[in-house]
């Protein structure tokens, strides 16, 4: 997904913790800064009082933000930095895996900006058109695409059930969104359920 740059030439980007989701900080970037971000593999943002791009510290001892990951959110209208606060990592971090806890995370952008649709409700929007529909016509989604879902598992290839799976996935997510519940509450009941 390519950035979509504001007619100001900027992004809004959020800036989180690879490893606990928290938001670390939030501001923009431009093109100047998106590009170093890449080259440097390290976080900026840029500072539009002063023209230019800051870097970002923090952690245990405020060194600069390593880049995990750039994640571009539907239409290109704002960017997910995902940063290591700590640097290299070893031990239980390094067994769970940065790319797994990236890929994890993307739900809860994901959400975040569903959210942001149903706040502003833009035209042409085919999430805005679900929200109109209301919770029984997204319910009667989640629905349909269960079953796709599992005529894939049964009958279709891997990447035809990942696909249908997705599928299952974001419905979901608007369907908790019209509901006022988040991901997270999902996670946390079925970490609460969990037996070792």
């Amino acid at each position: 997904m390519e950035v979509k740059f504001s007619t100001n030439g900027l992004v809004q980007a959020v800036v989180q913790d690879v490893r606990t989701n928290k938001v670390l900080r939030v501001g923009f970037l431009n093109g100047a800064t998106w590009r170093r971000i890449e080259e440097e593999k390290i976080v900026y943002l840029f500072d539009e009082k002063r023209n230019e791009s800051i870097l970002v510290t923090g952690g245990e001892y405020n060194k600069p933000l390593e880049l995990s990951s750039l994640i571009v959110g539907e239409g290109g209208e704002a960017v997910v930095i995902l940063a290591n606060p700590n640097g290299s990592t070893t031990g239980a971090d390094q067994f769970l895996g940065n790319k797994s806890m990236e890929d994890l995370a993307f739900l809860s952008y994901l959400q975040d900006f569903i959210e942001k649709r149903k706040r502003e409700m833009p035209e042409g929007s085919y999430t805005t058109k679900l929200f109109t529909k209301g919770v029984n016509k997204i319910a009667q989604k989640v629905g349909e695409e269960a079953v796709e879902t599992i005529i894939e598992a049964t009958n279709g290839t891997v990447d035809q059930f990942i696909y249908e799976s997705s599928d299952l996935i974001y419905h979901l997510i608007v369907l908790l969104t019209e509901k006022g519940v988040r991901i997270e509450d999902l996670a946390r009941e079925l970490k609460a359920r969990h037996k070792e």
